[in-house]
């Protein structure tokens, strides 16, 4: 049965098999085939969109008003037309970006071409653009009601412009089974399985602390069975690379996260109510999630352009690298004088007496940023490129400057669930209009749990930390996120009470001077640290050498402390 078609009561009689085949604007271009030909699927998500991709799409919109949604969904769809109909798989994007009427239209198009019947859906009314001015793009994360309404309707295709990644699973699991508004703990248990799935191959083994227990080399894409009570499976289609396990889905699950309230505005999803289970090869179980109300208001992500950004990385061999350093630093002072912002950056990556000369160089990093192009443009790149000649014994740089580029600012807003028309727009341009929730509770924080009993005293090894615990982090605006788990109950009782946020800031010297929040999710075997404002105005500002704090987790993993000999 399709979602939506039906009763509840006939809908329920079945799970709901909804996979996703993009993670990200860019991702692997053959996943949309291979999760439509590789096994049995109701439905079919793509997750387009970022901070940083709302903006790309927002300066592609300056260029061209018909632009601003994610051009690659159109191709893939226009390769996978006839066998999502034939198969009967209903497909849901976000990938409308800035312009899910646009996108519809195409999509609606392409398959007239071809002489399949479609029925195309779009929500609407996202775009705040208007009402903040100064900025490419402002849009409020809408949920998955009025992706439900069109799939009620007898959408094949619903897309949508700005909603939370876990719309795209939240909507068609209300269509399938009939849930209202007040099921809170239904449409929390997928808000948890869209969490899982909107990131890809991250469910699967991708970008995975511990990626040496299974073959990750191409890893499939993930998919949920899910139920009418809300639990689901996390698995992926037979014979596809990576695997799944409590630990690929515990990453996930604590990926730009942080306490045990997950917010949105379907539902607040309770984190430290979830419990995972491995239920077979490559599947996890997941139930046991609650639900509460969601908060009154709704995130709304503001993009404007911050000013211009250069960088120049100088290349320092052999002897005396600090002091070529200093060298380059005290010749560029003066064209620096009257740039706003000036990072240096000395990144020792040379060896004594090294075999090759890569290894026996350092790189020494500037970026620089101003409101004007001039100042970080040919004021730089002249100044850079006529030191050629004229300083430290060696010089030469990783690729010469340019004019300066463009960089972004992310900021967040909050405005009432009735400042935003929510609107799906069907197939024969009938709007219907999405209410907002009828119930609403502003989320407290939750008292920090117990912790389990510490490890009895015994004999430790100095040793790095990612031998016991795995960890993942990214980035959520300015703040950094860290997820770190233990893979058994002893590895949890030493982590509990060791990896406090005062040891958290020793181990990352970064963010002594920061916030750093820590959140204990006891079921999960999990802490949640939350470093504010480590990447400054967010991913496109560039802020750091991570910008998205990817690797964050990979570095504290590589920090050495004292372990029990007996964790390892």
């Amino acid at each position: 049965m399709r979602p939506g078609r039906g009763t509840r009561e006939a809908a329920s009689r079945s799970p709901l098999r909804i996979g996703n085949a993009s993670g990200f604007y860019g991702d692997r271009f053959e996943a949309m085939r291979e999760m439509l030909t590789g096994g049995e699927l109701d439905v079919l998500t793509g997750d387009y969109l970022a901070e940083l991709t709302m903006l790309i799409l927002g300066r592609d919109r300056l260029k061209d008003p018909a632009a601003g949604y994610a051009r690659t969904f159109l191709r893939q769809w226009e390769e996978c037309v006839g066998v999502a109909h034939e198969r009967g798989v209903r497909i849901v994007t976000n990938a409308g970006g800035l312009n899910p009427a646009g996108l519809a239209g195409a999509v609606a198009r392409s398959a007239e071409r071809l002489g399949i019947p479609v029925r195309v859906a779009h929500v609407t009314g996202d775009d705040l653009t208007a009402a903040h001015p100064g900025h490419l793009a402002a849009h409020a994360y809408l949920g998955g009601f009025g992706i439900a309404e069109g799939l009620r309707a007898g959408a094949d295709v619903v897309v949508t412009g700005r909603v939370t990644d876990a719309a795209l699973v939240t909507g068609p699991a209300a269509a399938h089974f009939g849930w209202t508004p007040e099921d809170h703990d239904r449409l929390a248990g997928a808000v948890v399985a869209g969490h899982v799935l909107e990131c890809g191959a991250q469910a699967t083994g991708g970008n995975y602390a511990f990626f040496r227990d299974g073959d990750v080399r191409r890893p499939g894409f993930p998919l949920a069975e899910l139920h009418e009570d809300g639990s689901c499976v996390i698995t992926k289609h037979p014979g596809t690379g990576g695997f799944v396990d409590v630990g690929t889905v515990t990453a996930q699950l604590l990926y730009e996260t942080a306490g045990a309230r997950y917010a949105g505005p379907d539902v607040t999803a309770r984190l430290d109510t979830v419990r995972l289970s491995q239920d077979g090869p490559d599947r996890v179980r997941i139930e046991g999630v609650r639900g509460e109300a969601p908060p009154p208001t709704l995130k709304v992500g503001l993009n404007r352009l911050g000013g211009f950004r250069n960088e120049v990385v100088f290349v320092l061999t052999g002897l005396g690298i600090e002091a070529k350093a200093a060298l380059v630093r005290e010749q560029l002072a003066p064209a620096l004088d009257k740039v706003s912002d000036v990072r240096w950056e000395l990144v020792r990556t040379d060896r004594p007496d090294a075999p090759t000369e890569e290894t026996a160089s350092a790189l020494l990093r500037l970026v620089v940023r101003d409101p004007e192009q001039e100042a970080v443009g040919r004021a730089l790149s002249g100044a850079a490129v006529e030191l050629a000649l004229a300083s430290y014994p060696g010089f030469h740089v990783l690729a010469p400057p340019g004019k300066g580029a463009p960089y972004g600012v992310f900021e967040d807003v909050y405005v009432p669930h009735g400042a935003v028309d929510h609107v799906v727009v069907l197939h024969d341009g009938h709007r219907v209009p999405v209410p907002p929730p009828r119930d609403t509770l502003v989320p407290d924080e939750v008292p920090q749990p117990p912790l389990p009993e510490p490890l009895p005293p015994g004999p430790v090894t100095r040793a790095a930390l990612g031998r016991v615990v795995g960890a993942r982090s990214g980035d959520k605006g300015g703040n950094a996120n860290v997820g770190v788990w233990a893979r058994t109950d002893d590895a949890w009782r030493w982590l509990a009470h060791e990896l406090t946020a005062d040891r958290f800031r020793e181990l990352i010297p970064e963010s002594r001077e920061l916030t750093v929040v820590r959140h204990v999710l006891p079921h999960l075997r999990a802490l949640n640290f939350v470093v504010e404002g480590i990447l400054g105005a967010g991913v496109a500002a560039q802020h750091r050498f991570d910008p998205q704090a990817k690797a964050l987790g990979e570095w504290l993993r590589s920090r050495h402390l004292d372990i029990p000999e007996a964790l390892l």
